[in-house]
């Protein structure tokens, strides 16, 4: 017997069982933002990858397939559930990856590969990958699913980061803020000229993100009155503005 998974792709029942990982997500004011960045800052430190800045810019190109299958399915609350996209860091073309995020309930399992500029060129543009060398898994999966179910860049997230890591539980929390979309996925590596701002002035993201357990500590320090914990799907609500 066959599970299908994502945009229709087939999975054995024996294939290897993935590993996930809880994660929640809040909507906050700038002030609740700042007041647990103070709490944050005495108990985790922040990413290595967020420089002097203390931040980064997150910019992700999102696919999907001719009947807008991954957008139905968060539209539907299905699980579980594929996204792939490409994502980039602070505009730079030196580091471009191609991710699958599946979500199941409240937990997320992600894999990910880099791409050379020539497999990038020819994911965006829907051509046949060049397989003189190997390829890796997820290249592969996304060309198929380009060839069979039409699957091509639809819209691009970008935002930014505010990353900080505590090492037991394996917990990372981050501070998204300026969360916007653009339709213009030619233009991935430049200033995206229409851009449109997602959530109301003055609200920004927190994620959540951990193993088996989220220390005390973290937990404590997280408590603020009146932050509910949401369903928020970042590919979701930027790709509805343009649907």
């Amino acid at each position: 017997m066959e599970k299908y998974y994502g945009t229709g792709r087939k999975e054995p029942e024996n294939t290897r069982k993935l590993s996930y990982r809880h994660e929640f997500k809040y909507l906050c004011t700038n002030a609740q933002l700042a007041m647990l960045e103070v709490r944050l800052k005495g108990l985790m430190q922040k990413d290595s990858h967020a420089g002097a800045a203390g931040r980064y810019t997150v910019k992700s190109m999102y696919f999907d397939d001719m009947d807008d299958s991954c957008f139905m399915q968060n539209e539907n609350g299905l699980a579980p559930r594929e996204k792939y996209r490409i994502r980039i860091y602070n505009n730079s073309p030196d580091r471009i990856s191609l991710e699958c995020k599946r979500k199941e309930n409240d937990k997320v399992h992600k894999t990910s590969c880099l791409l050379t500029p020539m497999q990038y060129e020819a994911l965006v543009s829907g051509r046949p990958v060049d397989a003189a060398k190997p390829l890796p898994e997820l290249v592969q999966r996304l060309s198929v699913l380009e060839q069979c179910r039409g699957m091509a860049p639809k819209i691009i997230v970008s935002y930014d980061r505010t990353p900080y890591v505590y090492r037991y539980g394996n917990v990372r929390v981050t501070f998204d803020c300026n969360i916007a979309s653009s339709p213009q996925t030619g233009n991935f590596f430049g200033e995206c000229a229409a851009r449109r701002q997602i959530l109301p002035t003055g609200q920004q993201l927190l994620e959540v993100k951990y193993d088996e357990y989220l220390p005390d500590p973290i937990y404590h320090a997280l408590s603020l009155a009146n932050m509910q914990r949401i369903t928020f799907s970042k590919y979701y609500l930027c790709r509805k503005y343009h649907i």
